[in-house]
């Protein structure tokens, strides 16, 4: 199975995509020499009732590991392949990971490869 590889700017908020894999690195708040990854699998459980929206199932595989973004995406990957899982997305750069969470905090979204929401509930 081929196993599509996308940045976060780069992937479309409407693709089909109901599982994909996504990888995010920053730098380690402890020294700056140190990249860690995460690694997480979202999982489209369907509508939720009580949002009228998409409910995912998130999975963290690989949670602050100091990792290279090249080794991170190499086992996002293999996992994908392995999994039948047809997307990885990728983070554009890396920063802090202090700044990383602060900003997901800031936007209050639990994912930062938000779906648009369903209608019709």
């Amino acid at each position: 199975m081929a196993v599509r590889i996308m940045t976060d700017d780069s992937a479309d908020a409407a693709r089909p995509e109901t599982d994909y894999l996504h990888v995010r690195t920053c730098k380690s708040p402890d020294d700056d020499t140190v990249t860690l990854a995460t690694i997480q699998r979202y999982i489209d459980k369907g509508a939720s009732i009580d949002t009228c929206g998409t409910a995912w199932k998130i999975k963290t595989l690989v949670a602050n590991q100091p990792m290279s973004p090249d080794e991170a995406i190499g086992f996002a990957t293999r996992y994908a392949e392995r999994k039948q899982i047809p997307l990885v997305v990728t983070d554009k750069t890396s920063s802090s990971c202090a700044d990383s969470a602060r900003r997901r905090r800031r936007t209050g979204r639990l994912q930062e490869l938000a779906r648009p929401v369903r209608t019709g509930c």
